[in-house]
């Protein structure tokens, strides 16, 4: 990554994304990050901010915060019209229901298609003639591609169509590098909508044993994996997975 690359990061107002903006940031990018809430943007404008803002007295102006719906093509071309030109883009947004599958709405899969299927793909179609040579886009898949779950068929088939659009797009696309980073279980904010504090940590603790490593992922490890597949101009048509091994237990 170069101090003179613009980062769009979709998804990028929490978690993984978030965690991305910092980073691109961190290493002197230009970043824009893009989210369906607006609050959460703000939120996410204000805290990556503020490392700039107690050097210089004001923000750098290298970040700036659009409202999109991945899963809307109108938004999504507005989006890239505002930006222009940028060198990479990143993919966190998701929005995967969970539950069995005899018991899943059709809207449940119609989001889940919009958010991780459709979403990149009207995404690339925007930006792939916007990205300055060399530059790259990186999808993200999930570690239920590989080893799915009871409860999680919608998340394994999406993400599977994933990583096999990845494989089409780094021919299709090239030389613009397209590759996808695959977490497993991360620490992110997702988690606080799904189970109490108590709970949480329970179940937290719980994943982290049958871990090699002991302990969960943190949004900072996917970002650093993000970070690889942008500087590594070799890299192309890899699904990295960033795990922790989970795919092993």
């Amino acid at each position: 990554m170069k101090a003179d690359d613009t980062i769009v990061v979709i998804g990028g107002s929490s978690g993984i994304g978030l965690a991305v903006a910092r980073r691109s940031l961190d290493d002197g990018a230009t970043v824009v990050i893009a989210g369906r809430s607006r609050s959460r943007l703000d939120a996410a404008r204000a805290e990556l901010a503020q490392p700039e803002m107690a050097q210089t007295g004001a923000p750098a102006g290298r970040l700036s915060a659009h409202p999109v719906d991945i899963g809307d093509p109108a938004q999504v071309t507005r989006l890239f019209e505002r930006v222009r030109t940028l060198s990479h883009l990143v993919v966190t947004a998701a929005d995967l229901p969970y539950g069995p599958v005899v018991s899943l709405s059709e809207d449940s899969m119609v989001r889940a298609v919009r958010s991780k299927i459709l979403g990149p793909l009207f995404a690339a179609q925007q930006a792939a003639p916007r990205i300055t040579k060399p530059g790259s886009i990186t999808f993200t898949s999930g570690i239920a591609a590989s080893r799915p779950a009871p409860g999680g068929a919608l998340a394994a088939t999406v993400n599977g169509a994933l990583e096999s659009m990845v494989l089409a797009l780094a021919l299709e696309l090239a030389p613009i590098r397209v590759n996808a980073v695959s977490p497993g279980w991360v620490d992110t904010p997702v988690w606080d909508r799904l189970a109490t504090a108590d709970v949480k940590k329970a179940r937290m603790a719980d994943l982290a044993a049958r871990l090699p490593a002991r302990r969960l992922g943190r949004p900072e490890d996917i970002a650093n994996a993000v970070a690889f597949l942008i500087a590594d101009n070799f890299v192309t048509g890899t699904v990295l997975h960033a795990e922790g091994a989970q795919v092993l237990v």
